[in-house]
């Protein structure tokens, strides 16, 4: 595995960084469990939002540098890479804001006396993908670092100066050496730390391949894990929807970071054929007016792709889509310049036996359906491996609610695109993965979620305080008892709860 910054807008590599060695990977994970046991985990919510804070603020006042890396390393649009930066900084401000309510002990009402704390658990493994490279640590690094654990990062081998700087960034903003560790490990590298006893969670955004890998080797290891995987996002527009916010609503969804990006919408369904059309010819319209650039130009409205790789593997689902009887609408070839560009392409008659009525297209190319009703426009949404995000443009918002119920996936937007804010829970089902990040759910995680059962000084071993019980009311008990059968150890137990004490039916049967 190479750690390699390529710029994806020429094709010209420019620096490479050499891979972790086993030595200095162990003294990483010792150091990060020091940390964790001798410092972090005892440090105070404010000591530990001091941090988080700082680090905010820094993303914020160095915007343009952060941004820098981005463009430089996976090629995207120069105000995205800025936007990105901005929402990382509220993902970590939010997690300092709200973490001492989150953290507030909560008594379990039903019985009195119980608690519910959430406490850290230790080193967790973050494996991160290179479309979001700052976001997608955000969102792991705010809330565990707030509830106390620490992180190593196994970042992309494509975004290595990204890595680096968040990195750095945690270290400027005062986190102790060991809280937050970035590693340039190989696979095997990896496959040892999941393994290793000191480490107790992994996290994971990326490929179904690369989750599906991953897990299997937590779970063989009896380690919780969270698993952000692929998308392959439905965008329904009813009949009666305002066609120019849909139309609006998907140009955005479907080309963000040229199309890299999880919850984009990958598949437009429109229901009712005249509308179909005219909103098919539109949509190929505002896409074919995409002007391809240098993204750190800020005129440039369609970027490089990260990666050749990702280019030839979009080129080949094309190709695969055209010979199972796809029509290719739009563009369907790679731009002729320099680095990794790819035309805005739209597919159009796909059946399901084409090959990529199934897959993730991820990248400028949007596979476009007409329907003839909102009951099919379901159908098709739901006819995927995957179920991470959707949305359904309608006037009727009830008709929007009961649309969203139907559709398989961790979210669901009405009248608007799929898009992620710090307060917002994220995450899918199916072969999108399992866990949440962000928000409250987030949050909860990777802690510890201990009960501790508090009972007066004197109290009996149920933890009931005695209190005085007529003969004839305990009799009348163990009669019922008797009468129902119930004569083993958990029923006799029943009564000691009911009456107190083992000393008080001891003295009564005398």
């Amino acid at each position: 595995m190479t750690y390699e910054t390529i710029n994806p807008t020429t094709g010209k590599s420019i620096q490479v960084f050499p891979e972790i060695s086993d030595a200095e990977l162990e003294r990483v994970l010792a150091t990060a469990q020091h940390a964790y046991e001798q410092d972090w985990r005892s440090r105070s919510i404010q000591e530990r939002k001091k941090v988080l804070s700082a680090a905010a603020a820094l993303l914020r006042s160095k915007a343009d540098e952060y941004a820098h890396y981005v463009t430089l390393e996976m090629g995207k649009l120069k105000n995205e890479a800025r936007g990105e930066v901005g929402l990382s900084a509220k993902i970590l401000d939010y997690y300092a804001q709200h973490a001492e309510a989150f953290l507030k002990p909560r008594a379990l009402t039903q019985s009195a006396g119980a608690e519910l704390h959430l406490q850290p658990i230790g080193i967790l493994l973050a494996v991160e993908p290179w479309n979001f490279p700052y976001y997608q640590i955000a969102r792991v690094v705010g809330p565990q670092l707030m509830v106390g654990n620490v992180v190593v990062l196994k970042h992309a081998e494509n975004v290595p100066q990204c890595a680096l700087a968040f990195e750095r960034l945690l270290e400027e903003a005062g986190a102790p050496k060991g809280v937050y560790t970035n590693i340039f490990a190989n696979i095997d590298q990896v496959g040892r730390v999941i393994e290793d006893e000191r480490v107790r969670g992994v996290t994971v955004t990326g490929s179904e391949r690369a989750g599906a890998a991953i897990a299997e080797r937590a779970g063989r290891n009896l380690k919780k894990c969270v698993m952000e995987l692929g998308g392959s996002d439905p965008l329904i527009v009813l009949e009666d929807a305002d066609l120019e916010s849909a139309l609006n609503g998907a140009v955005r969804s479907r080309m963000v970071t040229t199309g890299q990006c999880c919850i984009g919408a990958k598949r437009i369904i429109v229901v009712g054929k005249e509308r179909g059309e005219k909103f098919q010819a539109d949509f190929i319209a505002r896409l074919a007016a995409l002007k391809a650039g240098d993204p750190a130009e800020i005129t440039t409205q369609l970027g490089p792709l990260s990666s050749k790789k990702a280019l030839d593997l979009l080129l080949q689902q094309i190709e695969d889509a055209k010979q199972g009887g796809a029509g290719i609408l739009l563009g369907g070839k790679q731009i002729d310049r320099p680095g990794f560009y790819l035309e805005a392409t739209v597919l159009g008659g796909i059946s399901e036996t084409n090959p990529v009525y199934r897959q993730e297209l991820f990248g400028p190319v949007a596979s476009f359906y007409i329907v003839e009703s909102e009951a099919q426009a379901i159908l098709l949404a739901n006819a995927t491996p995957f179920g991470l995000g959707a949305s359904v443009f309608t006037a009727d918002l009830d008709r929007g609610r009961r649309v969203a119920n139907e559709i398989d996936s961790g979210m669901v937007y009405i009248n608007q695109a799929v898009w992620t804010a710090a307060e917002l829970p994220f995450g899918g089902v199916k072969r999108s993965g399992f866990g949440r990040e962000l928000s409250e759910l987030g949050f909860n995680e990777f802690v510890n979620q201990k009960l501790i059962n508090v009972a007066p000084s004197g109290a009996a071993p149920s933890g009931a305080r005695c209190s005085p019980v007529k003969k004839r009311d305990l009799h009348t008990a163990v009669a019922a008892v008797n009468t129902a059968s119930l004569t083993s150890l958990c029923a006799y137990r029943l009564v000691l709860q009911a009456f107190g004490s083992i000393g008080l039916l001891t003295r009564n049967r005398r």
